[in-house]
């Protein structure tokens, strides 16, 4: 399950209160709901997309897809978190990133996946990047850590790529409770900032 980044911030009760309603409002027209289940289970039964990805409803199955879709959306409405799909031109789903925020840190963790055929074209450097971009900019959060499983070359290439910096390694817990090793990142909005006038 998500655990906010290792370096602690704290947020004035203003700034907290701004990341909880931007969250609320964040790309409503892209915000994961009903109608999306069935493409959800469709793109996360491929192990190509899933495997690397501890915090997933497993198994996909429609009725946990729909309970991990319903509990996003409970979140999105304390202004916690955001499951977004990234449709495709067939009316499917090309992807998905969820963004956990804690408001009170100023922090925040980004998860996705693209769908297989979608991989290694370059679009995950740059969903990453524009992600990131959106969390600082929009959400207004000041600190984003990120993880990976130690043997997902493309994401710890995509992360490393967006200018995050490698922070060790972290337990990060599966909703089964077991215990997946990861590589840690973390990124400031001043250092992401100072990287894009670079």
């Amino acid at each position: 399950m998500s655990a906010p980044p290792k370096t602690v911030l704290t947020a004035s009760p203003q700034e907290e209160a701004a990341i909880r309603q931007a969250v609320r409002s964040f790309a409503a027209d892209r915000v994961a709901g009903p109608q999306h289940v069935a493409g959800l289970v469709e793109l996360l039964s491929d192990p190509r997309v899933s495997d690397p990805i501890y915090d997933l409803p497993r198994p996909f199955t429609p009725e946990n897809v729909a309970l991990w879709v319903e509990g996003s959306e409970a979140l999105r409405q304390r202004g916690e978190c955001i499951l977004l799909v990234t449709p495709d031109d067939a009316g499917g789903i090309g992807g998905y990133s969820r963004i956990t925020v804690w408001p009170e840190r100023s922090s925040a963790e980004l998860a996705g996946a693209a769908r297989a055929d979608r991989q290694n074209t370059g679009r995950g450097r740059q969903g990453v990047a524009n992600s990131v971009g959106a969390i600082f900019e929009v959400l207004g959060v000041r600190l984003i850590g990120l993880t990976a499983a130690l043997d997902n070359v493309r994401s710890a290439a995509a992360i490393d790529g967006a200018g995050f910096i490698r922070m060790g390694e972290r337990e990060s817990v599966r909703p089964d409770g077991s215990i997946r090793r990861s590589i840690y990142w973390e990124l400031t909005r001043d250092q992401w900032r100072a990287l894009q006038q670079a």
